[in-house]
């Protein structure tokens, strides 16, 4: 059978040869008495002595190989803590405080099979989730260590799965919980995982992917709370593609934790002038029309409607121009062909080493749109004719070579641009415009 769909049933029906242990003095008499007494009596024996078994399972682990052995003793525990995850205190118990009971399902991670693994992975997350707080503070000799293996592991799971189906639910299932501890953020950011999680956020339709969804979510609003991790969000598609979930869902725990996000990240940066863009204003407004049942939820569409107003009245518009370039996909939006746009902001080009202008010219290389090309092309035209050394400045950029590849386009609105554009760096603006009358 293949190991990954093993059952926990299956595997505890399972006759492990413990005298065989016994023999070769790899486990005590009182261990293969208690082990199986523990299949039948698990509630009792834990109330007694519950200390005792972690001790005895941890062993096991430690100095046993043997698969069959191993998914046995995983699934007892598997079994103990799912059935009350606060019997993973168990583990953090004053007598244990010199057994490192971590590390074999730290090792396990990598060694095993999938049952192995998953089994492993969740069983970790318990434990760590379980470790006794002394005020604000968590008390855990090693624990930043552990807690960076984890990761390590989850993210190897998101970029490449051990199992198909259910390698990428379990890592995303164990972040949901994780990332409320700074060190896996932490962790989570410098291995990259942020990269990893964001192509994950995508509306869902069957129940097991709605939950999926929420949990990949969850794991997006843990990290609005980081800053570096908030750096990245800011570049990437994140406020698309949490826009299109709360768009498409129905799921009122979906919706809330991404309203949540949303509220989290409003006053962050750029994301409040992207939200802007994305129609969010009118999409709080048709949310808040319909009949939510969670409080916090309503508290927060109130919140995140009340606080987009602000930011649209502080908007200037090159900060709405700055981001339309930014996410790089343009349209002819009213302020392309206002002339006091271009006269009012035209030296706010100059910011950052002319940022935006270098942003305009790899849209020209890079976009395959038809429109966000043309609007490219116009746009440097325009920076041309109001900047009073704009023709230099664009000519040092090297500009012309690739406007003068649209000039072929297929499209005539980008080869009408690229005209213009051309005309107004070989001619000068004011002849450009005498031509194009």
């Amino acid at each position: 059978m293949d190991q990954a769909e093993l059952s926990i049933d299956q595997v505890l029906k399972r006759d492990i040869p413990w005298e065989t242990y016994m023999n070769t003095k790899l486990v005590s008499s009182f261990c293969i008495m208690t082990t199986q007494a523990f299949t039948y009596l698990v509630i009792i024996m834990l109330l007694q002595d519950g200390p005792a078994y972690v001790h005895l399972f941890v062993s096991i682990l430690r100095d046993i190989f043997k698969e069959e052995t191993v998914e046995y003793v995983l699934a007892l525990i598997y079994e103990m803590l799912s059935a009350n995850p606060t019997r993973a205190r168990l583990f953090h118990d004053e007598s244990l405080a010199n057994e490192d009971t971590y590390e074999p399902f730290l090792r396990l991670l990598w060694k095993g099979n999938w049952f192995i693994q998953e089994k492993s992975c969740k069983i970790l997350a318990w434990i760590i989730s379980a470790r006794p707080k002394a005020g604000n503070a968590v008390i855990g000799n090693g624990i930043d260590d552990v807690l960076k293996g984890l990761v390590e592991w989850l993210c190897a799971q998101l970029k490449q799965p051990s199992h198909p189906t259910r390698g990428v639910p379990i890592a995303i299932s164990c972040l949901s919980s994780l990332l409320k501890e700074p060190v896996v953020r932490s962790s989570f950011v410098q291995a990259d995982g942020v990269k990893l999680l964001v192509p994950l956020i995508s509306p869902a339709s069957t129940q097991q992917s709605i939950q999926l969804l929420y949990e990949i979510c969850l794991c997006v609003w843990l990290l609005s709370y980081y800053e570096p991790a908030i750096e990245y969000l800011a570049t990437s598609r994140t406020m698309q593609r949490l826009t299109e979930v709360v768009k498409n869902s129905t799921k009122e725990k979906v919706v809330r934790v991404v309203i949540l996000t949303f509220r989290n990240l409003l006053p962050k940066g750029t994301f409040g002038a992207q939200m802007v863009d994305l129609g969010l204003p009118h999409i709080i407004h048709s949310l808040k029309t319909q009949a939510w049942s969670d409080e916090d939820l309503l508290d927060a569409l109130n919140q995140l409607e009340e606080g987009l107003k602000d930011k649209i009245k502080k908007l200037s518009s090159f900060d709405k121009y700055k981001q339309e370039v930014l996410l790089g996909h343009l349209d002819w939006n009213p302020m392309h062909k206002e002339a006091n746009f271009w006269r009012e902001n035209v030296t706010c080009f100059e910011e950052n080493d002319f940022q935006i202008l270098r942003v305009l010219l790899t849209i020209l290389d890079t976009s395959s749109d038809p429109r966000s090309l043309a609007v490219a092309c116009f746009d440097i035209s325009q920076f041309i004719q109001y900047h009073a050394a704009g023709r230099v400045i664009v000519a040092d950029l090297k500009a012309k070579e690739r406007v003068m590849k649209l000039m072929n386009h297929e499209n005539t609105e980008v080869t009408k641009n690229a005209l213009l554009c051309i005309q107004r760096l070989l001619l000068g603006a004011k002849y450009a415009s005498f031509l194009q009358a």
